[in-house]
């Protein structure tokens, strides 16, 4: 039997539904009765550290935050592990969304996201729902600051973008598709699973004393590494294959942990 040290979850689509602007009080309450118990939350997600913490307001000092699909892992404060696109590839993305035409760039640094895209829509959605720290500039080529992530969104989902951008770039760089319309692109050095690891390590625990959740392909390296993994009902095809167990509800899993101290 396994006592459990930490929960890693993914946000979207899997402890909250998609793009949620809020979260379930009741989640909070949880998290708090994990730590009493000495088991760490983390939250593991393609959004920004910037929007986890105000989703998570009311116990935002007390997890872990694994961001930007693993590119930016922050514990009490502290940079952990970050990951960093060689900025000429990162232009060149830039430059494919372009010529893709109907979607819109979404570029990651450590201060905050950057977008050249100059619909209101996606601005409004960004920065008014899901509280991103982002700014609307001209040129994406203007920003200087180191590249963690890269994304590129399609009002109409990801079927006919993400198949473009894999055939360009699948053998220059990591691509995952992260629900919705999103196409992420990570440096080799990044990712939900290597971003969990590296925290492991710096908080003493083996990767075997926890439980993982997650719905994406972007969640199947965290689901691999963690003791016991849980894909959702709803996951993305093949992502299932990857976890020990599909449940319908991160939240009852949880309780059951909080009652018994393991699965």
């Amino acid at each position: 039997m396994i006592m459990i040290q930490y929960v890693a979850s993914d946000l979207d689509g899997t402890l909250i539904p998609s793009f949620s602007a809020s979260i379930d009080p009741k989640i909070f309450d949880i998290i708090l009765e994990l730590k009493e118990k000495g088991i760490q939350f983390i939250a593991a997600s393609g959004r920004q550290y910037h929007s986890i913490r105000h989703l998570f307001e009311p116990v935002k000092d007390s997890i872990s935050y694994i961001t930007e699909n693993g590119s930016l892992c922050i514990h009490n404060g502290q940079v952990i592990s970050r990951g960093q696109i060689e900025r000429e590839l990162g232009l060149g993305i830039i430059d494919a969304g372009r010529e893709f035409g109907d979607c819109h760039a979404l570029l990651s640094c450590e201060s905050r996201h950057y977008t050249d895209s100059k619909s209101t829509q996606f601005i409004h959605h960004m920065r008014d729902v899901l509280h991103n720290d982002i700014e609307a500039v001209d040129d994406l080529y203007q920003i200087q600051e180191p590249f963690l992530k890269l994304s590129l969104f399609d009002f109409n989902g990801p079927d006919r973008l993400a198949p473009f951008l894999k055939e360009r770039f699948s053998e220059k760089i990591r691509i995952a598709t992260a629900g919705g319309g999103w196409v992420d692109f990570l440096a080799p050095d990044a990712g939900k699973g290597r971003a969990l690891n590296a925290l492991l390590k710096h908080l003493d625990i083996r990767p075997e004393n926890g439980v993982a959740f997650g719905d994406q392909q972007n969640d199947i390296d965290m689901l691999e590494l963690a003791g016991t993994s849980f894909a959702m009902k709803t996951a993305a095809s093949g992502v299932a294959d990857h976890a020990d167990h599909v449940t319908d509800s991160v939240a009852k899993v949880l309780k059951s942990i909080v009652k018994t101290g393991h699965i």
